[in-house]
C-alpha cells in the first residue's frame, strides 16, 4: 500500500459553504488545502478518535472526530474508494472507518446528542442532521422550547438563520431539561455572554419598535435590552447609524438606532430600534468604571458622573461606545416651523424628516432612504381631496415609497428642499412656478394628457347634445305646472258664489279641506323637470343611431389584442391602466389618425341622427296629439271655468241655488250618456294625474280628489 493517498476535487463543509480543495492522507495524518483561500488544515494521526463513512448529496463523504472534540467533514468521494480508505485508516491510524447512513425519513421527532462542537439530531440510531455549535450566535430558552440563531454567512446566497427545538417536560426530578439543553449549547457556542458588570443601566425606557418598556444595559461590546417577555443582545458591530429627531410637538425626542442584521422576534425583523423620550425627564448617571478607565477608554467623550436630559445621556453614551455620528435634522423647516412633515405611509400616520443626506420616516414601519439611492421624486395629487398631496420617492432599485396625506401648505417648503438637494423631480416643469400657490398646483396635471379625462369630456359633450335633442322631442303640451296647480285649486274651490249659494255642511267641509290642501299643492317646476327627463330617457327608441366613440376608444379597440399578447394573463383593470399609459406617451402625430377617425364617426352620427329624426315621428307630436284627445273629453263646464280663471270673485256671477255643494268632477245621471262611460272618463283622468304627479304633495292631492269623487257618487 502506498504511503500517501491524494484525492483531488474533495469538498469540505465550512459554515454551510462548499469549497474546492485537495485532501492528502499520509501516515502522519491528514492535510487539506483550500483551493479558494489557500488555507491549510492539518489533522495529526494521534488526534483521530473516530471516522464515519456515509452517503451524502455529493456522492460519499467522511466525518472525522478528534480527541479534542473538533469535527471535520470531507465530501466528494466515490463509492469504490471506501475499501482503500478503510484499510489505510485501520493500518496507519488504528481507526475503524464505520459505515453509517443518514436518516432520510423526514421525521421531526428524535433525540439530541452533543459531541464536541457538534449537535446531532438522531432519529432512532441514524442522524437526521448535524449543527456546528460554533455557528450559533444566540440561544433563547422558552417554557418548553429552545431557539438557536446562527451567524449570517455572507459567502452563501441561502443560509440557515434560526431553528427551534421542542423539549418535552421531564417526568423525573432530575432537573429542567430546557436549562440542560441551553447549558450544553452555551458551553460550545459563539454566543454573546453578559459577563461582568454593565457600564450603565437605563431603567424602563419607552421603546416603539419593538414595542414595550425595556431596561437597557450598556456593556462594553454589546447592548442588552431586557423586557418582561423578550431579551435582545445587540452587538455594537451591527449598529449602522444613530438618529436624534425632535417630535413635532417639541416636547418629545426620538432616538433611532439602525441595525444590520436586524434583531428578530419570531418571524418579525426589526431593522430599527426606536426609543421615545420626554424632554422634561432628567437623570443623574454614574458609570460603573473608575475615572482612569473612563478617561483611557473614552478619551474625554464621557465622564464618570454626568447629569442632564435622559435622551442626551443615552445618545451620548451610545455615540461613545458605537463610535458613530448622530444624525440630526438639517435646515428644513415646515409650514408650522417643525423640522418634520406629518404624513401617512402604508395606512399609518407618522413623521417624515428631510435630512441633509436622506429621508427618514418614523415610526410604523420606519423607513430610511439615502439621497444616493433615490432615482427621482414626484409630487402627486391626493387621491381623496385637494387639501393634501402625495410625495413619491422612487429608488434606483425600482422600489417606490408613497407618503400621502401631506398638508398642502407643506408643498412649497418640501419642493424647495428637494430642488436644493438637486434630486430629479419627475414633474418639475409643472411645479416650478407654483411653489407658494397650491391652487395652481392642484390643476398642475392638466397640461399632461389624461386618456380617461379626454374620453369623459368627449362623452359628456355627446351626452349634452343628445339630451338637448331628447328634451326637444319630449315636450309635452299638456304638462304645465302652473295650469295644473290652478286646476287643483278649482277642484277644491270653496267660494260659495262660484259653486252654490247654500251654506250647508258640505260647503264648510270644502272650506276646511281647501285650507289644508293649498300649501302642498304649490310645487316648483324645477322639481318636476328632472323626473320628466329621466322618464323620457327610458323610452328611447332602440333603433336610434348609436353615439360615436372617442379617438382613445377607437385606438383601444384596435390595440386591445396586441396589448393582451404582449402581457399574457393581464387583467381587465391592468389592461385599461396599461392602455392609458401607452396613450399618454403617444405623440400627437400618432394620435392624429385616431382623431381623424373619431371626427368622421361624429359626422356620420350627426347625419344619421338627422335622417332618423326626419323619418320617425317625434315624441312631442305624439304626446301633443294625446293631450288634444284628452281635452276633447273634458266637459264644457270645465273649459268655461278655466277660461274664467284669474278673474276676481266679485265679478263672478252668482246664481242662487238650493243644491248642495258638488265636486267639479261630479257627473249627474242626466248629463252623462251612461254611467259606464262616465266612470271610464274619470278613470282616465285619474291615471293622467298619477302619471303627471312628480312629488308626494301632488300624489296626496290626487288621492284626496279620488276620495271626494267616490264620496259624491255614494251620496248620489
Amino acid at each position: 500500500m502506498a504511503d500517501t493517498l491524494e484525492f483531488n476535487d474533495i469538498y469540505q463543509e465550512v459554515k454551510g459553504s462548499m469549497n474546492d480543495g485537495r485532501l492528502r492522507v499520509s501516515r502522519v495524518g491528514l492535510m487539506y488545502k483550500n483551493s479558494k483561500t489557500g488555507k491549510v488544515e492539518n489533522i495529526a494521526a494521534a488526534d483521530l478518535a473516530e471516522g464515519v463513512w456515509r452517503r451524502v448529496a455529493l456522492g460519499y463523504g467522511i466525518k472525522l472526530l478528534t480527541r479534542s472534540g473538533h469535527v471535520y467533514k470531507y465530501d466528494g468521494f466515490r463509492e469504490m474508494e471506501f475499501e482503500k480508505l478503510s484499510d489505510y485508516f485501520k493500518t496507519n491510524f488504528n481507526v475503524e472507518l464505520a459505515e453509517k447512513d443518514l436518516c432520510v425519513k423526514g421525521w421531526n421527532w428524535g433525540s439530541v446528542k452533543f459531541g464536541g462542537q457538534l449537535l446531532s439530531f438522531d432519529v432512532g440510531d441514524q442522524p437526521a442532521f448535524e449543527l456546528p455549535l460554533s455557528n450559533v450566535s444566540q440561544c433563547t430558552p422558552g417554557k418548553n422550547e429552545v431557539t438557536l440563531e446562527f451567524h449570517q454567512n455572507d459567502d452563501s446566497d441561502v443560509s440557515l438563520m434560526e431553528i427551534r427545538f421542542y423539549v418535552p417536560p421531564n417526568q423525573d426530578d432530575g432537573g429542567d431539561p430546557v436549562e440542560a439543553f441551553v447549558q450544553n449549547v452555551l458551553s460550545k457556542a459563539d454566543v454573546i455572554q453578559a459577563t461582568g458588570d454593565a457600564v450603565c443601566i437605563f431603567r424602563e425606557l419607552q421603546c416603539l419598535t419593538p414595542r414595550g418598556r425595556y431596561d437597557i444595559r450598556i456593556y462594553p461590546s454589546f447592548l442588552h435590552l431586557h423586557g418582561k417577555t423578550f431579551d435582545y443582545k445587540i452587538p455594537y458591530t451591527t449598529v449602522l447609524r444613530l438618529f436624534l429627531l425632535p417630535h413635532k410637538d417639541q416636547r418629545q425626542m426620538f432616538f433611532v438606532i439602525s441595525l444590520d442584521p436586524p434583531i428578530k422576534q419570531g418571524q418579525t425583523r426589526y431593522h430599527f430600534l426606536i426609543l421615545l423620550f420626554s424632554k422634561d425627564e432628567d437623570i443623574n448617571l454614574t458609570l460603573n468604571m473608575s475615572e482612569e478607565e473612563v478617561e483611557k477608554r473614552f478619551e474625554g467623550k464621557l465622564k464618570k458622573t454626568m447629569s442632564g436630559c435622559l435622551y442626551e445621556m443615552v445618545s451620548r453614551v451610545m455615540k461613545a461606545l458605537v463610535n458613530r455620528k448622530i444624525t440630526v435634522p438639517g435646515n428644513f423647516q415646515g409650514h408650522s416651523g417643525a423640522q418634520c412633515i406629518t404624513c401617512s405611509y402604508k395606512a399609518s400616520s407618522g413623521l417624515l424628516y428631510p435630512l441633509e443626506r436622506g429621508f427618514i420616516y418614523v415610526h410604523k414601519p420606519p423607513v430610511h432612504i439615502r439621497f444616493d439611492e433615490v432615482n427621482c421624486v414626484n409630487f402627486a395629487r391626493g387621491t381623496t381631496t385637494t387639501r393634501s398631496f402625495d410625495f413619491e420617492i422612487e429608488t434606483k432599485q425600482g422600489s417606490q415609497y408613497t407618503f400621502s396625506s401631506i398638508e398642502r401648505e407643506e408643498y412649497g417648503k418640501l419642493f424647495d428642499f428637494v430642488n436644493a438637494k438637486k434630486l430629479v423631480i419627475k414633474n418639475r416643469g409643472l411645479k416650478e412656478g407654483m411653489k407658494q400657490n397650491y391652487d395652481d398646483y392642484a390643476d398642475s396635471d392638466d397640461d399632461q394628457h389624461d386618456a380617461y379625462l379626454e374620453r369623459m369630456k368627449e362623452e359628456g359633450k355627446i351626452r349634452e347634445n343628445a339630451d338637448s335633442d331628447d328634451s326637444g322631442d319630449e315636450t309635452d303640451e299638456s304638462f304645465n305646472p302652473g295650469e295644473e296647480e290652478d286646476e287643483v285649486a278649482e277642484e277644491f274651490d270653496s267660494n260659495p258664489s262660484a259653486s252654490s249659494s247654500s251654506a250647508g255642511s258640505d260647503e264648510e267641509e270644502g272650506e276646511k279641506k281647501e285650507k289644508k290642501k293649498k300649501k302642498p299643492v304649490k310645487t316648483k317646476p324645477a322639481e318636476r323637470k328632472p323626473r320628466k327627463k329621466s322618464e323620457g330617457k327610458k323610452q328611447k327608441d332602440p333603433a336610434a343611431p348609436k353615439r360615436p366613440m372617442s379617438a382613445y376608444m377607437l385606438w383601444l379597440n384596435a390595440s386591445r389584442e396586441k396589448i393582451k399578447s404582449e402581457n399574457p394573463g393581464i387583467s381587465i383593470t391592468d389592461l385599461s391602466k396599461k392602455a392609458g399609459e401607452i396613450w399618454k406617451t403617444m405623440t400627437s402625430d400618432k394620435k392624429e389618425e385616431w382623431d381623424r377617425k373619431a371626427e368622421e364617426a361624429k359626422r356620420a352620427y350627426e347625419k344619421a341622427m338627422k335622417e332618423y329624426k326626419d323619418s320617425a315621428p317625434s315624441e312631442s307630436s305624439k304626446k301633443s296629439k294625446k293631450s288634444k284627445e284628452k281635452k276633447k273629453d273634458e266637459k264644457p263646464e270645465k273649459r268655461k271655468q278655466k277660461s274664467s280663471k284669474g278673474s276676481p270673485p266679485a265679478k263672478t256671477p252668482t246664481k242662487p241655488s238650493t243644491e248642495s255643494f258638488k265636486s267639479k268632477e261630479f257627473v249627474s245621471s242626466d248629463e252623462s250618456s251612461s254611467e259606464e262611460s262616465t266612470n271610464k272618463k274619470v278613470r282616465n283622468w285619474i291615471f293622467r294625474m298619477f302619471a303627471e304627479s312628480c312629488n308626494i304633495a301632488l300624489l296626496n292631492v290626487t288621492v284626496k280628489m279620488v276620495f271626494v269623487y267616490f264620496r259624491d257618487q255614494m251620496k248620489r
